[in-house]
């Protein structure tokens, strides 16, 4: 199938021209022609698959047909978890609009009201807008949501995991209920099965998967680390001594991530860094600065987990795992984006083990091991799971290993050094001879 056979408005057609695009990913070629139908959807696809486009282009076609409405008061709203996909989506807009005369506001915290006011004091067709900062203008009575024909709401699973369940049911109930409504998801569970049986009146179902959640052409590997003192030597030894381009660092806590941030600029590294504290230009010229390659390496927390599409980032390292294993597939997919090829590390300690192979359960993938040569670890994954309390208490007599928890020997994967030459230094390790 080609964009062509969607029967798309031509100002759309031509956009989509433009971009250099011809072929619909599977999520495309699923969702549209149901949503242009004009049916309520729900859709499920992996991180990278193309859903922004799959909502975007059936929303930018309804709003084709000039309807007058009050000030402030949008005919599509599009809800989503954070800045950084508001401003992506809001960017893909403006692309796929170019042809058209599509007024767009967007609202987000951790930026100055004024502008967002003032862009809600005139006519607006299309609002995207994350949860708080919607409330918050809803309460002053600035937008109006009663002349909502399609709510969209995007990373539906990550708005409830940041507890927007709330604002999420209230939002929709200020939409008109006569409405097209689309949720869009990475995974689903009961939660988005309840919430999409609130919001959603007789929806299709799409969903595109795989045999595993996580992305195949992402290599993967994991470094035990017998400590932090080791896992840092390892992270120095992969930003200093590959030659890995552009990287995300993913921390567990904002305070973390300024911490190695400062470390590893004091090291003599380009570094900047992204978590929820920052104002949203900070976060802005962040992304920005690695884009235009001011930069090399972004230190950061699951902020940057979503949302964030640099084609060029060739590398994700995992220095602390994320407590949610869906989330693993969310950091790693930052790389390997539109049928790019991209490595994906995680340095792993013996209290976070237990973790990895949640993680591996999740995703049905036993994740290689790999040891760099004069920095293998002292301890075993083996010891270091069986020694971790949780462990432990599974072995204890007349007690039983809590509900999913992984045996002691589970998910483990193979172990390998990262080449085959029997040097131990992964082959993307090795400096690249000097030119002349």
């Amino acid at each position: 199938m080609t964009f062509d056979s969607l029967n798309l408005p031509q100002a759309l057609s031509r956009a989509i021209t433009d971009l250099g695009h011809d072929t619909p990913t599977p999520i495309q070629t699923q969702a549209i022609p149901l949503a242009l139908a004009g049916r309520d959807l729900i859709a499920s696809a992996a991180t990278g698959t193309g859903k922004t486009a799959a909502f975007l282009l059936p929303a930018l076609t309804r709003l084709m047909d000039q309807k007058p409405t009050p000030r402030g008061a949008p005919r599509v709203l599009i809800l989503t978890p954070t800045r950084e996909l508001a401003t992506q989506i809001s960017q893909a807009a403006r692309d796929y609009s170019k042809h058209m005369r599509i007024m767009q506001a967007i609202l987000v915290g951790g930026m100055p009201y004024g502008n967002q006011l003032r862009s809600l004091s005139q006519r607006v067709d299309l609002l995207i807008a994350t949860p708080g900062r919607l409330i918050d203008m809803l309460d002053r009575r600035s937008v109006h949501l009663d002349h909502v024909e399609l709510l969209i709401l995007d990373e539906a699973d990550r708005m409830l995991d940041m507890g927007f369940i709330h604002a999420v049911r209230r939002i929709a109930g200020e939409c008109k209920q006569e409405r097209q409504t689309f949720l869009f998801t990475a995974t689903w569970d009961d939660r988005l099965a309840k919430l999409g049986s609130e919001l959603l009146k007789d929806p299709e179902r799409v969903a595109v998967a795989s045999d595993t959640m996580s992305p195949t052409a992402i290599e993967q590997r994991v470094h035990i680390a017998d400590d932090s003192a080791h896992k840092r030597k390892l992270l120095n030894h992969l930003l200093a001594e590959s030659d890995p381009g552009q990287v995300i660092v993913f921390a567990g806590t904002k305070r973390r991530v300024d911490r190695l941030g400062e470390e590893l600029e004091k090291s003599g590294l380009r570094v900047g860094t992204l978590h929820g504290d920052m104002k949203q230009n900070a976060r802005n010229r962040t992304i920005s600065d690695l884009k235009s390659k001011r930069i090399r390496v972004i230190v950061a927390t699951d902020v940057a987990a979503r949302g964030i599409d640099i084609p060029a980032l060739s590398y994700v390292i995992n220095y602390d795992l994320p407590m949610v294993p869906e989330d693993y597939v969310h950091r790693i997919g930052r790389t390997g984006r539109a049928g790019a090829s991209g490595i994906a590390i995680s340095l792993v300690q013996p209290d976070d083990v237990s973790l990895l192979h949640q993680i591996e359960k999740v995703t049905k993938l036993a994740i290689p091991r790999a040891t760099i040569s004069g920095l293998e670890p002292r301890i075993t994954e083996r010891a270091a799971h069986s020694a971790h309390p949780d462990a432990a208490r599974a072995r204890k007599p007349g007690r039983r290993r809590p509900q999913g928890a992984p045996h002691a020997h589970a998910s483990q994967g193979p172990r390998r050094t990262a080449t085959g030459d029997g040097s131990g230094v992964p082959s993307f390790m090795k400096r690249k001879p000097a030119r002349a």
